[in-house]
């Protein structure tokens, strides 16, 4: 078994980047990504938190709009309308999930998809599902870097996805077909999960319940790759039970210091990406 480190590769992305932004910089150019966060989620302000002192670290700037849950769709959307047209902005994002009184989706689709730096706007969707790929979701496009950082082929490999959000379990089976895998999604529906799972050559895992899949849903040799982040008694804990499973598995991801790591950095190569476009 060997673990697939997502702060080290996290770290090596950083460094990448650190060395655009300054290149960006020097014709002119400053990322720049807007952060919009309604209601006052602990969880939600954790990562925003995160995300903006990755930023500062990178040399990204960030501007945080914040919104409570009193405040109307017309004031989320007209601030969205008004970063649309602001050229020193790169990249929009919702901070997600939104208190459960606002249309999530709705709001999310008045974010320019040339901005919507998240990939969850029905025209970044869209071209996934087209196989012409324009922005990427970050957890997806992380997921699909480690793997090739380990030189994981993905042709002809059967792929299990088990989750089916807009936010993982979809973008991501969708990115492995468009690159010649064999992709089963599961969901909380699924009848014999166990038998699917125990077939996969890549197993991964985004159904948020901790140590939910056990050494006997996985394959001798099979990568398993931990979307989940579970809280509990101040651990966390990742949806596979890691001591067991990583006796069966060539390659997996650790609950902290996998996937988690990867997101946020591939959420801001996708501000810089964007960054780069402006500056041609």
């Amino acid at each position: 078994m060997k673990l697939i480190d997502g702060k080290k590769q996290a770290n090596d992305i950083k460094e990448k980047l650190k060395k655009e932004i300054s290149t960006l910089k020097e014709q002119g150019v400053i990322p720049g990504l807007a952060i919009i966060l309604v209601g006052h989620d602990p969880a939600s302000e954790i990562y925003v938190k995160n995300k903006i002192k990755t930023c500062d670290e990178l040399g990204i700037c960030t501007l945080l709009y914040r919104f409570t849950k009193e405040s109307s769709e017309k004031e989320i959307i007209a601030q969205i309308k008004d970063l649309n047209e602001d050229d020193g902005i790169d990249g929009i994002l919702i901070q997600s999930p939104l208190p459960a009184i606002f249309n999530e989706d709705k709001i999310i689709s008045y974010v320019d998809p040339k901005k919507d730096v998240d990939g969850f706007g029905i025209n970044n969707l869209g071209a996934l599902l087209s196989n012409n790929e324009l922005i990427i979701a970050a957890t997806p496009l992380g997921i699909l870097k480690m793997l090739e950082n380990e030189s994981v082929s993905l042709e002809g490999k059967n792929v299990v996805v088990v989750g089916a959000s807009r936010i993982v379990g979809r973008p991501m089976a969708t990115l492995l077909l468009n690159r010649g895998a064999t992709v089963t999604i599961c969901h909380n529906k699924t009848k014999n999960l166990k038998g699917i799972t125990s077939n996969a050559d890549i197993l991964i895992v985004a159904i948020g319940q901790a140590k939910f899949i056990t050494s006997d849903f996985v394959k001798e040799g099979a990568v398993v790759i931990d979307v989940g982040i579970n809280r509990i008694d101040n651990h966390l804990y990742g949806d596979v039970d890691f001591d067991s499973v990583s006796k069966k598995a060539s390659l997996i991801t650790p609950v902290p210091g996998g996937v988690g790591p990867m997101t946020i950095v591939m959420l801001l190569s996708n501000v810089v990406d964007v960054a780069k476009r402006r500056a041609k």
